[in-house]
């Protein structure tokens, strides 16, 4: 078979006609997976007979992935495939004579193999046969959808059930898998990568398109940019949702919204002097944005040498007010134990003089810990030193 490709790799193509490119194109597909096929046997019997052993190899995938410079999941991929077209004989027998493609035999098998273990065989049998069948007029992403719904066409009284179970592991798994990391590159942008169960990211989705859509964007626009939100419109959908976001709606954060805070002078915010805002995360932004988040209240302003809301209630109240704790956390920067590196909002104010001591409640008595070093704090077995740095340190008393 390779000498049959060797005597072409020199024959010139161009002077084939449509139809005959056509056709040469459907048969090489054809050949592609009858090798694919072929492959697969015999690395599974190179397996059975430990090919690699003898040369120190862990495994034939290892040998086979160190002699192809394949990478060692696609080596273990067609060592894995040999073995299941061995038990799946009519996936076998169509990939054989290339009635199958390589990625439809794989999303067979792997639908055969989620059906219920205590199935009847013959209905596994017949459960192969249909998707094998339904191969021919489809591709690989709608045999994926057909196979989910495998045992209504099989065992249709058994189909809900199953279907529950399955989608309830699923949804575990999910759960489990989810994750978000976010990354600044120093250049005002963030990168990020999440994983979320289906349900949440539909919601996200539709979230998105209703910002995104045509007829929002002309609405808030102009006329003009009606047309399909593409990677750049989501972006800035998922942006938009960001602020339009209500701090009230979302849990406290160590006593005080989840609302940016951001220190800048008041020259800047009435556009007299142009000076970069400083967040309260320790990014800095533009002062047009800055002015801009102002104007839609998307941020809490903490403006210097203007008017300012009263910070010291002395004993009027017993627990820090939402201003106390925002100026609480600008000074401080985070947790004030030496060492400690959690920010603001995950602190908690905290009296250095009790106020059941008739310790203040104002800026003077106050700083901020996280949970942890606040626990410690009221701790008797322990003693608070204050050092001329501002921060402080815990020693067990002797």
């Amino acid at each position: 078979m390779r000498g049959l490709v060797d005597a072409v790799v020199d024959a010139s193509v161009w002077s084939m006609s449509s139809a005959e490119a056509a056709s040469t194109l459907l048969e090489l597909t054809r050949l592609e997976a009858q090798v694919v096929e072929l492959r697969a046997r015999v690395a599974r019997h190179a397996d059975e007979l430990q090919v690699g052993t003898d040369v120190g190899a862990t495994s034939t995938a290892t040998w086979l992935a160190h002699q192809t410079r394949m990478t060692r999941s696609a080596a273990a991929g067609v060592v894995h495939l040999g073995y299941d077209l061995d038990t799946h004989d009519h996936v076998r027998d169509a990939l054989a004579v290339g009635d199958l493609r390589p990625e439809q035999a794989v999303v067979i098998v792997r639908a055969v193999k989620e059906l219920p273990q205590d199935l009847d065989p013959d209905l596994v049998i017949r459960a192969e046969r249909h998707l094998v069948e339904a191969a021919a007029e489809h591709d690989a992403k709608t045999l994926r959808i057909l196979g989910r719904r495998l045992l209504e066409v099989v065992a249709p009284d058994l189909a809900d059930q199953h279907e529950a179970d399955l989608l309830e592991k699923e949804e575990a798994k999910a759960a489990q898998a989810m994750r978000l990391t976010m990354t600044d590159d120093g250049h005002g942008k963030t990168h990020g990568r999440f994983t979320m169960p289906t349900v949440q990211a539909a919601m996200f989705k539709k979230m998105l398109l209703a910002i995104a859509a045509p007829k929002h964007q002309a609405a808030t626009h102009g006329p003009g940019v009606e047309r399909r939100p593409g990677p750049q419109r989501m972006g800035s959908a998922f942006a938009e949702l960001i602020e339009r976001i209500s701090a009230k709606d979302l849990p406290k954060v160590g006593g005080t919204d989840a609302t940016i805070v951001i220190h800048i002078d008041l020259d800047v915010l009435t556009g007299r002097l142009e000076k970069a805002g400083v967040l309260d995360t320790g990014e800095r932004i533009s002062p047009s944005q800055v002015r801009r988040l102002a104007c839609t209240a998307r941020i809490l302003p903490v403006v210097l040498d203007g008017k300012s809301e009263v910070l010291d209630v002395g004993r009027a109240k017993r627990f820090f007010t939402k201003a106390q704790l925002t100026a609480l956390g600008i000074r401080d920067g985070g947790c004030v134990a030496e060492g400690c590196d959690w920010p603001p909002w995950l602190c908690h104010a905290h009296h250095w003089q009790r106020w059941a001591d008739d310790g203040n409640t104002d800026l003077a008595n106050g700083g901020v810990l996280c949970p942890r070093h606040h626990a410690r704090a009221h701790d008797p077995t322990y003693e608070t030193t204050h050092q001329p740095t501002g921060k402080v340190t815990f020693h067990r008393r002797t």
